[in-house]
């Protein structure tokens, strides 16, 4: 990829509110950053209608069997990685089923891979690592827009028949054009300049938690605002199971140990046992044929 002016870059140009930053005193320093991350929230607002609908192509492709992969460089890879790995404890996802890829490999997590984001062929031969089809859902993230890595990615991912996300900070960006659904969020020049793990930074994490959050709600990962579907892991995990269940079941907390118990920890087989007063494994029929959804198993016959 050719090289490119990076004056022409929101994320890249000098904040005029924030000239005089080393000599701010670090009252005044904290204050203009949470006055500049007050901007994010509002840029990511912009791109609501956007993000609806990734998370609705998204939730398409998973409910057949697709993956959702994120793709990218530096912060915007570790924030990928970060979101997939987040996904199994949360939802009882299988760690293959929301992917994280970074340029450079596991190791540029904690270490930067110089060059790794430069290689175009790089991005396209990790999705081929990783078995990509048509069924899966990729989303390249660079706040910049010009990742090459990402470019790469995502064009190989479009040849391959895979619905295509862009995660991006600036408008009209290569990143953008190479995706079928180029989400913008643009949060403008940086406090420190052209240091994207600030505002970009910030912006991405909210999106990508939508984009997975939103999925998991829409395959029934979900009922009210409870996540019924985690894995209890441990003892703070646990404790939030039983909670889980008290709240969703209307029990008492001795009660709700009882109907864990029963159901091998299955959440939603333990509110839907108490709920439809029934067995456990005609609990997890009942959500086996309402394909998941605790609110549909209540509701139906």
């Amino acid at each position: 990829m050719n090289r490119i002016d990076l004056s022409s870059l929101t994320t890249e140009a000098r904040n005029p509110r924030t000239v005089d930053l080393d000599a701010l005193s670090t009252a005044e320093l904290v204050a203009v950053m949470n006055d500049e991350d007050r901007l994010v929230g509002e840029a990511v607002r912009h791109e609501l209608p956007r993000i609806a609908a990734a998370i609705d192509a998204i939730a398409q492709r998973m409910h057949k069997g697709g993956r959702l992969v994120y793709c990218g460089a530096g912060t915007s890879g570790r924030l990928g990685v970060l979101d997939a790995v987040e996904c199994p404890p949360t939802f009882s996802a299988s760690p293959e089923q929301v992917v994280g890829l970074i340029a450079g490999g596991p190791g540029a997590f904690v270490k930067a891979v110089e060059g790794a984001e430069d290689n175009e062929a790089l991005g396209a031969a990790d999705l081929r690592a990783i078995g990509l089809s048509a069924k899966d859902c990729v989303v390249g993230i660079a706040a910049s827009g010009r990742t090459p890595y990402v470019v790469g990615a995502l064009q190989a991912a479009r040849a391959t028949g895979a619905c295509t996300i862009a995660v991006v900070c600036n408008r009209g960006s290569a990143v953008a054009n190479a995706a079928e659904l180029p989400i913008e969020v643009v949060t403008g020049p940086e406090v420190l300049t052209g240091s994207t793990r600030l505002k970009a930074g910030t912006a991405t994490k909210m999106v990508l938690n939508m984009l997975s959050t939103g999925a998991f709600v829409r395959l029934h990962k979900v009922y009210g605002n409870l996540m019924v579907d985690l894995q209890a892991t441990n003892d703070k995990l646990k404790a939030r199971a039983v909670r889980i269940v008290e709240q969703a079941a209307g029990c008492a907390a001795a009660v709700a140990k009882e109907l864990l118990a029963g159901c091998d920890g299955e959440v939603k087989a333990a509110i839907v046992a108490h709920k439809r007063k029934v067995a456990a494994h005609v609990a997890r029929t009942l959500l086996f044929t309402h394909d998941g959804s605790v609110r549909a198993a209540l509701a139906a016959p």
